[in-house]
């Protein structure tokens, strides 16, 4: 399949009531089609993976264009010139966390970038660094624990930034290495309870919402 006819298939599920639907739940409606992920999914299992082709579908700034192109993208074949341009572009939570947890974080970078970005200014920028975090700690079943560990002084660091798509994106990486095992288990407790004591809305939301789920967990 060729550009013309990616774009041309997209548009045929074009739904305006999901777009309204969408922004309802925070995603941004810029240029945006309304195509539910299944059909996106279902199209990208249809292309196959396509590095030049995922560089044009990102290219076009469309919504579910951009989805489409984290979907094909080889991850084998992304560069870091290209994750620190696409970072930078994005936009809505949805693209972020999608692109994030199916190519970003089956790259080479993933756990650099993950520090890196943590610090940003950007609001979308910082959600992935977190978002790469979580989504390394569902993915990555061989990574050693310290690589996990190293993530939590950063995670209590951001942890009183009141922008809600940062702090539910750290409260989720949180969660994540904490259900890893039980080490894991016992410092992100650790860590959450550090949270908790800070002099933040934020800090607490995240502690206390995280807590709730650690301490259910069972190895």
């Amino acid at each position: 399949m060729n550009i013309e006819s990616i774009i041309a298939e997209l548009k045929s599920h074009a739904n305006p009531k999901n777009v309204q639907g969408m922004a309802r739940f925070g995603i941004n409606p810029e240029n945006t089609l309304g195509v539910s992920i299944p059909i996106i999914r279902a199209l990208a299992k249809r292309i196959g993976k396509d590095h030049k082709l995922a560089l044009q579908l990102w290219d076009t700034k469309i919504h579910e264009a951009r989805l489409l192109a984290g979907f094909i993208d080889d991850p084998s074949k992304a560069t870091e010139r290209q994750l620190e341009s696409w970072v930078k572009q994005f936009n809505s939570w949805d693209i972020c966390d999608q692109v994030c947890s199916s190519l970003f974080d089956k790259t080479r970078w993933a756990y650099a970038q993950a520090i890196e970005w943590s610090s940003a200014k950007e609001e979308y920028v910082k959600r992935a660094g977190f978002v790469l975090m979580a989504c390394l700690a569902v993915h990555d079943k061989k990574a050693a624990d310290g690589k996990f560990l190293a993530f939590l002084p950063v995670i209590k660091r951001e942890s009183t930034d009141e922008r809600n798509f940062v702090k539910k994106a750290v409260n989720w990486a949180l969660r994540q290495i904490g259900k890893r095992n039980r080490a894991l288990n016992g410092a992100a407790i650790k860590c959450a309870e550090q949270i908790r004591k800070i002099d933040s809305k934020s800090a607490k939301w995240i502690a206390a919402d995280a807590l709730r789920e650690l301490k259910k967990s069972t190895f």
